[in-house]
């Protein structure tokens, strides 16, 4: 049985039962074959760019006996996905910037529940989701190791509602107990404030917490 990370598990828990998933960025696969074993997901695709990873992955889904539920692709992003394969796409452990690619590079992204994981910049993440009409629900700060990253999902609504930078850094979390995350994010704004950007609102906000 696959043992996931927290960092994995937070992913993995906002796959709602019965789904459907795209695994973008898959690695070793450790996610659709947790899905897979715990009747979470009866099918999943699970790609990566790079042959090794994804060797790696076909091993397990073979060891695990999962080839009927699993199928593995060579794939840069979204690329080898058909339209209409799979309702959830997850995409962790990527940087921001990389994450708003692969999404902004699929015609019809606006079709999946995305999970996303990204591993710099959330904030990026979830302006490119506020500004193609993108509600975020989830959004948890999960602290695994000696780091904290930000996980959270979100649906097309086609709703495009002003947004502040505030809203950028804090999406819809609603637990602000992990104290180091957010004195990370307060010497980050306090840094990339001295370039000249306004982020005094965020950094108020930030103060308030801790």
């Amino acid at each position: 049985m696959v043992n996931l990370s927290k960092r994995l598990n937070a992913v993995a828990s906002l796959v709602k039962s019965g789904s459907s998933v795209a695994d973008v960025g898959t690695d070793h696969g450790y996610i659709p074959v947790y899905l897979a074993k715990n009747n979470i997901s009866p099918f999943a695709v699970a790609m990566d760019i790079n042959e090794k990873p994804l060797a790696s992955c076909k091993a397990l889904v073979k060891a695990e006996g999962l080839e009927g539920h699993i199928k593995t692709r060579l794939s840069n992003g979204l690329e080898k996905l058909n339209e209409g394969e799979c309702d959830t796409v997850i995409i962790a452990g990527m940087g921001a910037e990389l994450i708003v690619d692969i999404l902004s590079s699929c015609d019809y992204f606006k079709q999946f529940h995305l999970i996303l994981q990204p591993m710099t910049h959330p904030e990026i993440a979830r302006k490119y989701l506020y500004d193609s009409g993108f509600e975020i629900n989830n959004d948890i700060i999960v602290a695994d190791g000696k780091h904290s990253y930000s996980v959270f999902d979100a649906y097309y609504t086609g709703k495009i509602i002003p947004k502040t930078q505030k809203d950028y850094f804090f999406g819809n979390i609603t637990d602000f107990s992990n104290k180091e995350y957010f004195l990370h994010l307060l010497n980050y704004l306090k840094n990339k404030s001295k370039s000249g950007v306004d982020l005094s609102e965020v950094i108020s906000a930030v103060e308030e917490i801790l």
